[in-house]
């Protein structure tokens, strides 16, 4: 097992510029690799100000993408900071991995867009199933709520609008069944 951290950072990093590989271990069929946040500090999400005093420490175990038919864990170290602002409501805030993963999600955002392109193609049972051959160990309602989460798709508005005729009796179209009855001053019967 290589464990030069440029390696795993070109390899599971890339393009993640905040965080830092310090340990990679191979056990039981998981590659478990320890990360954490490369940033001096982070700004408060409410007022904005910049803090480096460290309030607290801990880790989130994030699933990833399989590796070489291996499970691939990523234990992220997260550090929680003091706000300094006075007229701040909030206390202390963690700091974020906006590129990696969401806030208080278990899996990376690379295995979350693949759970829901699986998750949108099969969903369900067929969808469980077809995410345990590459190894994404992934349930049936996981699946099915990575797609309750999706936003709704944009639909155009469009440019054209067709109505289409029907009849109610064999031969005859709607409109030329209220004309008919217009012009001869009776109300069109609505079961005819």
């Amino acid at each position: 097992m290589q464990t030069n951290a440029s390696f795993w950072y070109s390899l599971v990093f890339d393009g993640i510029d905040d965080v830092d590989v310090e340990a990679v271990t191979a056990l039981f069929g998981t590659v478990e690799v320890v990360a954490r946040g490369r940033a001096a500090g982070e700004e408060c999400p409410d007022c904005g100000r910049f803090s480096d005093r460290v309030h607290d420490r801990y880790r989130r175990r994030l699933k990833d993408l399989p590796l070489a038919e291996q499970g691939f864990v990523i234990r992220l170290v997260v550090r929680r900071f003091i706000c300094e602002a006075a007229d701040c409501p909030r206390r202390t805030f963690a700091e974020r991995f906006s590129r990696l993963t969401a806030p208080c999600a278990r899996f990376t955002t690379r295995l979350n867009h693949a759970l829901e392109r699986v998750g949108l193609a099969l969903a369900g049972r067929a969808g469980a199933r077809l995410a345990a051959q590459p190894g994404f160990g992934a349930g049936r309602m996981t699946l099915l709520r990575r797609i309750t989460v999706l936003p709704d798709p944009a639909f155009s508005t469009p440019r054209v609008l067709g109505v289409d005729d029907f009849a109610i009796c064999r031969g005859q179209n709607v409109p030329q069944a209220l004309r008919e009855n217009r012009m001869a001053g009776t109300p069109a019967a609505a079961g005819e």
